[in-house]
């Protein structure tokens, strides 16, 4: 199946053609060192979330601190704390690239405009501002934009995928 838009090939003439080009990458080395990157830098944060690891609350008490703390409603803090865990994994092992990189990708501009913003673009390195600023997630959101466009690249479950 061809698609004259995006000038993709799948030999799996069944596959429907919106799967064939959200699986679809090249062997580029740039993509995956952004889908790395990001996947490595969130997964503990994700576990943080998750499993109270890394001086986090565990699930329970992360979602206490969302929907009561911050009022959060219940289903997008289980989705946040869902992509920062399962979408770190999937960037890391590269598959479904584009949905994990967009689920990391909203998380941190949502913390950085509810969360970070009024803190300034700094990190809070020297302990002398409110909060910590927002640079980190503007990273984040970078690394996940190229993902989003370039997909999961070299080594990645998507590229084994799409052949």
């Amino acid at each position: 199946m061809t698609t004259t838009a995006t000038h993709l090939t799948a030999t799996d003439t069944t596959r429907p053609a919106w799967l064939t080009q959200l699986l679809h990458t090249t062997d580029d080395v740039a993509p995956t060192v952004a889908r790395l990157t990001l996947g490595l830098i969130m997964l503990p944060h994700g576990l943080q979330k998750t499993l109270g690891w890394f001086g986090g609350y565990g699930y329970a008490g992360t979602m206490g601190f969302f929907t009561e703390t911050m009022g959060i409603p219940a289903l997008f803090a289980f989705l946040a704390i869902v992509a920062e865990s399962l979408g770190a994994l999937a960037l890391i092992t590269g598959v479904l690239t584009r949905v994990a990189a967009a689920g990391i990708g909203i998380v941190m501009l949502v913390a950085a405009l509810t969360a970070h913003l009024p803190n300034g673009l700094f990190m809070n390195w020297s302990g002398t501002q409110a909060g910590e600023g927002f640079e980190y997630h503007l990273l984040a959101i970078g690394l996940a934009l190229v993902a989003l466009i370039k997909g999961g690249g070299r080594a990645s479950i998507d590229g084994v995928l799409n052949k």
